[in-house]
């Protein structure tokens, strides 16, 4: 296999101009369609833009190599382009793609892309030889290029035409899926590492991303039915009924990320046991990791969360701009302040339903998690009386583990009746009897003394002092950074969410100061103390500016994982002092998310910023001190 075997004059461009990302994949589809080797110009693309979808080909150092494997292709093909002045192509190192390379490679090839795809990235590390490709002047020498570095780089492969290879079965070897509870960082991050160790071993491998806007790149019946594993990489239940009798591992998103090399190595050998699925989403199986009771209870907390969060975002913040609009226009202050003008009524009434909405979403996914589709009216309706009764966000959790074990508790009960009646217990005698219950036990039982701990709490909070406001600010500013979107962090946030609907807005500000500190620490720290990084980290380190602005704390993780005894100790410093400030400077924050985008609506957003930039400041400097400079720059 040789890479100009596959590369034909026709495909190969050296004056490629394209302003967009979706520009550039059309120009490149349009010169693989040169090379006559397709059958379907449109379903190639999809499939293109359907691997995009799932994390970005833009490799960095100026490269993308877009990649598909679909039957809309006959026989395995390559196109080239080179763009002087440089595209945007989403890169991970943020850099401008300058060489493309698009590989088509049909179903039955056995990972033709993948082999193209480890010798294109073994030949285009070396720097000099990009720029010579770059430079080239005809089509010729650009192919004569590649030749050249190709026999260096494989000098012991004897040159023959390449011909398909087809495997007996057209289908991945392996499958996996990836989750993480809000369906961003990890979610991808976790995807990628895990196609990567497939290439690496050669083995093939689909994975389907269940991130924020729904699930991609779904795994088909037939795929499932020839797969040989299935990795499942989440913290959040996925739709687990599919995988019954097939061989899974069930395992943390993060082991997607750091573990991906041994996963893949277990999952091509079948090293799991199998999958017995009893009508849950939740697996019921002896988990192949010996999933703890707290992990989970975990899971179902961060399935209930996940879901919960769109609704809080987009009503907090419309709730946010409504208070913003008001102030703008002098109208600060009063009962019906947020309302004070007809557009800032409208804001605040739309924000309020949505943000209503918190609780019983909440509770509804909790159960749902723990005992499927019939147990989610129970939940929302737990929820909904945990809500109106007062209960607030511990009452919520509370109706939303009961309900789903209710629902539990009442499958094994109905399972003794008669199996003419199995097509009416989940749209009839769970929900309605589930409904019952947990409408008595909340009522009853619930609300009483939980309420009496949630206005103790709400008491108390309102009750500190400077001193406690911000001891309690530095702690979860550490938390936030501790784990970098792991449970720690998680419980820290999922506080601030909570005391939104408690009325304590300065504790959403600390949580959110704390976690845009992570990443700004280490973009500053790759640019004011470069010599403590390698090149790469370097050109990774620009992206943590826009992540850290952004409040994604997960844009440090790479560097967290590489060196976890420095970066986090000086990350949750840092972290730790934006909070602490951010309580002593009494600011306050109505939107749960949103980072630089929603400091407008931060009550004294000066020194909210002023907190924030110290405690990346602070972040960097103790990261510098605790990382050596490298013996030699990288």
């Amino acid at each position: 296999m040789r890479i100009t075997d596959l590369l034909d004059k026709k495909s190969v461009t050296l004056d490629l101009v394209a302003s967009t990302k979706m520009e550039a994949i059309d120009k490149m589809v349009d010169l693989v369609e040169n090379s006559g080797n397709l059958n379907n110009k449109e379903e190639y693309k999809k499939a293109i833009i359907a691997r995009e979808e799932m994390s970005t080909t833009g490799i960095g150092e100026g490269v993308a190599i877009p990649h598909a494997k679909t039957k809309a292709v006959n026989k395995a093909c390559l196109a080239s382009g080179v763009s002087k002045d440089g595209i945007d192509y989403e890169s991970f190192d943020g850099s401008l793609s300058h060489l493309f390379f698009m590989i088509a490679a049909p179903d039955g090839a056995n990972d033709t892309h993948l082999e193209v795809l480890s010798r294109l990235s073994t030949i285009l590390m070396d720097e000099e030889f990009r720029n010579s490709l770059i430079n080239a002047t005809s089509v010729d020498e650009f192919i004569a290029l590649i030749d050249k570095k190709e026999s260096e780089k494989f000098p012991e492969e004897s040159r023959e035409v390449v011909e398909e290879v087809v495997v007996d079965s057209k289908y991945p070897t392996v499958l996996a899926v990836t989750a993480c509870p809000t369906g961003i960082a990890h979610t991808f991050m976790a995807a990628e590492s895990l196609a990567k160790a497939g290439e690496k071993k050669g083995v093939s491998i689909k994975v389907e991303t269940n991130g924020s806007s729904g699930a991609k790149n779904i795994l088909t019946k037939e795929e499932i039915e020839n797969a040989t594993c299935i990795i499942v990489a989440a913290d959040k239940n996925v739709e687990m009924a599919r995988f019954n009798g097939k061989k899974v591992i069930i395992t943390k998103v993060a082991n997607g990320i750091h573990k991906a090399d041994e996963l893949v190595e277990r999952a091509s050998k079948g090293d799991a046991p199998i999958y017995n699925h009893s009508g849950d989403v939740v697996s019921n199986n002896e988990d192949n990791e010996n999933e703890s009771i707290g992990r989970k209870i975990y899971k179902h907390l961060m399935n209930g969360v996940s879901n919960m969060l769109p609704f809080v975002v987009a009503g907090g913040i419309l709730i946010a701009v409504a208070f913003l609009i008001d102030t703008m226009l002098g109208q600060v202050g009063g009962a019906n302040f947020g309302s004070n003008t007809p557009v800032a009524a409208t804001l605040k009434s739309i924000g309020d339903l949505a943000f209503s909405f918190m609780l019983p979403v909440l509770a509804g996914y909790i159960a749902y998690s723990i005992a499927d589709r019939p147990a989610l009216v129970v939940g929302f309706v737990g929820g909904a009386i945990a809500k109106d009764g007062g209960a607030g966000f511990l009452g919520a959790l509370i109706a939303g583990f009961l309900a789903g074990y209710l629902v539990v508790g009442l499958k094994k009960l109905f399972s003794k009746l008669p199996q003419s009646l199995e097509g009416i217990k989940p749209v009839l005698l769970l929900p309605l009897f589930g409904t019952l219950l947990i409408g008595i036990i909340m009522t009853f039982i619930v609300l009483p003394p939980v309420v009496a701990i949630n206005n103790a709490m709400v008491n108390f909070l309102a009750s500190l002092g400077g001193t406690s406001k911000v001891l309690l600010g530095l702690v979860l500013g550490a938390m936030m950074a501790i784990d970098m979107g792991g449970p720690i962090n998680k419980a820290a946030y999922v506080f601030g969410v909570a005391s939104l609907d408690a009325g304590q807005y300065e504790i959403m500000a600390a949580v959110m100061a704390g976690g845009m500190v992570p990443p700004l620490a280490i973009a500053l720290c790759t640019t004011f103390f470069k010599n403590r990084f390698t090149k790469e980290q370097r050109e990774s380190g620009k992206v943590n500016y826009v992540m850290g602005l952004s409040f994604i704390t997960e844009g440090a993780i790479p560097f967290a994982a590489a060196d976890p005894l420095r970066v986090i100790p000086a990350c949750a410093v840092g972290s730790a002092v934006a909070g602490a400030l951010s309580m002593l400077f009494n600011a306050s924050l109505r939107a749960p998310h949103g980072g630089i985008f929603v400091v407008p609506v931060v009550t004294n957003p000066i020194m909210y910023l002023v907190a924030i930039v110290v405690g990346s400041i602070v972040g960097m400097a103790l990261l510098a001190v605790l990382k050596k400079p490298l013996d030699k720059e990288a």
